[in-house]
């Protein structure tokens, strides 16, 4: 296990950063990197390595059987092997940590005070044919954070990763392929970092669309009302304000847009805009999951506008085709990160009950229930640990903060196959591959 203390790492020397084209900045942090590569060979990525004691042999990467993944806890993150969940790395970091996958199946970024953060998870990937072999190098936290006040959602599609700063409105995009040649030049020219700015800060989001287009949410602090569209240059190509308090996003099959509102849901889809209202005058979606097997959204569904904490037990499903909406009861709560989406585009739901519920999108048939956890309880802070269900191919992963300890769930064979405790209580899960 590698452990890396920032106030340690800040003492390291490092040469200056390039300098900065305009719309792109850069955060220098301390290279933790220095620490962690002592005897690690040089990435696929072109990295440099340290000095090894004897040049003529390198030790090689290792080869792995699954992708990895990274938690987030009180003070630091754990990188883990996919398929064994051993920890590869565990990095101490301060402050509450929130993560995303970089869209490039290596890199992971950690919304931190200073902004979006780059982990390496050391992972290298190989494709042949229609499987791909997976490498490992050691982790790393490094040196690059894409600056943003307060460090919002990231999405990628078309190959294009957005980061949305609620505090300014600011959306940065670039091609997430890009990624580990930043990485390894120290800095973030390599991307030529694009930049939208909203018209007021709000907590929003942000999707890439074919042609260097946009969709992007409108709004201010005291209120959310809808999206638009944006070409290369930033002008508006479209609008539609019928979504009050609109959060969340995602891409279903076909390349529909999902957009969660107070009272249904809005699609974009084909260059149009199709509103799906719910059943009831608040029927909230704030939270979706799609899938590139499915043209139905899985979301959340509250109905009490007035409650400290709903805990609701239907979740929605939106058809991005025929612009409907229907509602499934499942008989248990969940949480906002409960929802995920299985290789075949099963909609999968974490239950407080402990376990996963696989729904067919197509029929709303809760078709098999999977026990993993004992009965647990949602907390009343959206910061406070609670499990987290993420799926990367047909591996589920479940976190058990209470236990500090993460399940490995076989979707196919639909049973638990792995559980591991953990060095600390696990908070956020992210797969590299950025599966639901």
């Amino acid at each position: 296990m590698i452990i890396v203390n920032d106030s340690v790492a800040a003492m390291i020397t490092r040469t200056s950063p390039p300098p900065r084209r305009r719309g792109l900045r850069l955060t220098a942090v301390a290279a933790p990197a220095l620490l962690l590569t002592l005897a690690a060979c040089a990435s696929p990525g072109g990295q440099t390595p340290a000095a090894q004691p004897d040049s003529t042999t390198e030790p090689a990467a290792r080869e792995l059987a699954a992708p990895r993944l990274v938690a987030s806890y009180d003070g630091g993150l754990l990188v883990l092997e996919g398929d064994t969940l051993e920890v590869a790395a565990e990095l101490e970091l301060p402050g509450f940590l929130r993560v995303n996958p970089a869209g490039d199946g290596r890199h992971v970024l950690v919304s931190t005070d200073a902004g979006f953060r780059v982990l390496d998870t050391g992972l290298e990937a190989e494709q042949h044919g229609d499987h791909a072999h997976y490498y490992g190098e050691t982790p790393q936290l490094t040196e690059l954070v894409f600056e943003a006040d307060h460090a919002g959602h990231v999405t990628t599609n078309e190959g294009v990763t957005a980061l949305f700063a609620d505090g300014t409105g600011e959306v940065q995009l670039f091609e997430a392929s890009g990624l580990a040649d930043a990485v390894a030049a120290g800095g973030l020219d390599p991307l030529e970092l694009r930049t939208h700015e909203s018209a007021a800060a709000h907590h929003g989001v942000a999707v890439a669309l074919p042609g260097d287009a946009l969709l992007s949410t409108l709004g201010t602090e005291e209120a959310r009302t809808g999206v638009a569209v944006f070409d290369a240059s930033g002008a508006e190509l479209a609008r539609d304000e019928r979504c009050p308090g609109v959060h969340g996003e995602t891409v279903a099959a076909g390349g529909a847009i999902v957009v969660g509102c107070q009272d249904g849901a809005l699609v974009f889809r084909d260059g149009a805009f199709t509103k799906v209202a719910s059943p009831d005058a608040y029927g909230r979606i704030g939270t979706q999951a799609g899938s590139p097997e499915s043209a139905v959204v899985l979301g959340d569904y509250k109905t009490d506008a007035e409650a400290e904490l709903e805990r609701p037990t239907r979740v929605s499903l939106v058809d991005t085709e025929a612009g409907t909406l229907r509602l499934v009861e499942l008989g248990t709560s969940y949480t906002f990160r409960s929802l995920a989406r299985g290789p075949h585009g099963e909609a999968l739901v974490l239950g407080t009950d402990g376990a996963i519920h696989v729904i067919d999108p197509a029929s709303g048939t809760v078709t098999a229930t999977i026990p993993v956890l004992e009965e647990w309880t949602e907390p009343l802070d959206w910061q406070q640990a609670r499990p987290a269900l993420r799926v990367d191919g047909h591996r589920a992963y479940v976190t058990d903060p209470a236990a500090s300890t993460i399940h490995l769930v076989d979707l196919d064979a639909g049973e638990l196959v792995e559980s591991v405790k953990l060095p600390a209580a696990p908070i956020e899960l992210a797969t590299v591959a950025g599966g639901h």
